[in-house]
């Protein structure tokens, strides 16, 4: 693919991502420090960025590995050089199944599972006792997503995955809720003592989400944490405490196209180029540099901005930035992003991992 090579902001097309890449590294760095600090080992996810370029980054500043949600994802890391990832997804089917194999054979990858079907595919996948895959019973500690609800669930797919030869149990995953903590160190100290009963080590105890990275000292159990949004921010993690609006170094640059009535506005970027996650906000995102101005719509190409608080606003014509409410999802909407310090551009990059299946 041929990349636009624009050399300031002005050059820029619209609608188009922006990477304040002074930023993003400063709360990689940040981030870095807290886990060291707090003796931790750091695993980011890379779903938000999906860039080869921030994930060496990662690793370069201390990360133990990175974590993925697709098998398609850690291929293109592993191509990348990328060679301790954790692929925290039921793996399923036969095609999948290769593939995953494929990567063992010239990585170090782990995997979690959350039942019986999935673990007997990959035991029936895994054979070799000299190479056993790692396998991680994914619990949920509150979160609602996937997981065993219960210790004895934990256990039961724990003694599952020690009785395959070619697979070995490595410990346990969690995602647990915003703000829960405290509980998800509960549910986790009794599963271990559970574990330990029966003769079962959990040589690792992963745990993640940005919002709560902080606390990671009321999880002492937890051995690496799991952050993925930290590394730009969005308006969603400065709502709920994660970082500060100067911290955010992902926007999308936008042309306003329309000015229909004094208080609405028209940008070229609707729900093609934006989030239409909420995640407890009004409206679909905010200007940047103005936060007052909030998108209350989305259609496929147009964003409606509410102009209310400012009436004479913008004009046609104006490019203004956006701050999504979510930004990993918005990075998939692009097959390029901007790598932006000031108003330079310093590398445009394509988004290696956008749209991998698997």
């Amino acid at each position: 693919m041929s990349l636009p090579q624009p050399r300031t902001l002005a050059e820029i097309d619209t609608p188009a991502v922006l990477i304040d890449v002074d930023k993003a590294l400063a709360n990689l760095a940040r981030a870095q420090a807290f886990a060291d600090a707090q003796g931790f080992a750091l695993r980011p996810h890379i779903k938000t960025h999906k860039l080869p370029f921030f994930a060496q980054k990662q690793i370069a500043l201390g990360a133990k590995g990175i974590t993925c949600q697709k098998l398609g994802e850690a291929e293109v890391m592993a191509d990348a050089g990328i060679a301790d990832i954790l692929l925290t997804y039921n793996i399923l089917g036969a095609a999948k199944l290769a593939r995953l194999k494929a990567l063992h054979g010239r990585i170090s990858i782990s995997v979690t599972a959350d039942n019986a079907t999935v673990i007997a595919g990959l035991a029936e996948a895994f054979t070799d006792p000299a190479h056993p895959l790692p396998v991680l019973v994914e619990c949920d500690t509150g979160g609602g997503r996937c997981g065993v609800q219960t210790q004895d669930e934990a256990l039961h797919l724990a003694q599952q995955v020690a009785a395959a030869p070619g697979l070995r149990f490595d410990g346990l995953m969690t995602f647990p809720k915003v703000g829960k903590a405290a509980e998800s160190q509960a549910w986790l100290t009794d599963a271990v003592a559970l574990l330990a009963a029966n003769s079962l080590t959990c040589r690792k105890i992963s745990t993640g989400g940005t919002p709560d990275y902080r606390k990671a000292g009321e999880v002492p159990l937890a051995t690496e944490f799991r952050p993925g949004t930290y590394i730009y921010l969005d308006r969603a993690q400065v709502a709920m405490g994660a970082g500060t609006l100067d911290q955010c170094a992902f926007t999308v640059l936008t042309t306003v196209v329309s000015r229909p009535t004094p208080t609405r506005a028209i940008l070229d970027a609707g729900s093609k180029a934006l989030s239409s996650d909420l995640f407890g906000q009004e409206g679909y995102g905010v200007l940047f540099d103005r936060p007052e101005l909030r998108l209350t719509g989305l259609s496929e190409e147009h964003g409606v901005l509410d102009l209310s608080a400012a009436p004479g606003g913008v004009a046609v014509g104006d490019r203004v930035r956006v701050l999504p409410n979510h930004a990993c999802v918005v990075t998939n909407l692009f097959d390029i992003v901007y790598l932006v310090s000031g108003e330079q551009v310093v590398d445009v990059l394509p988004v290696a991992a956008r749209g991998k299946v698997g």
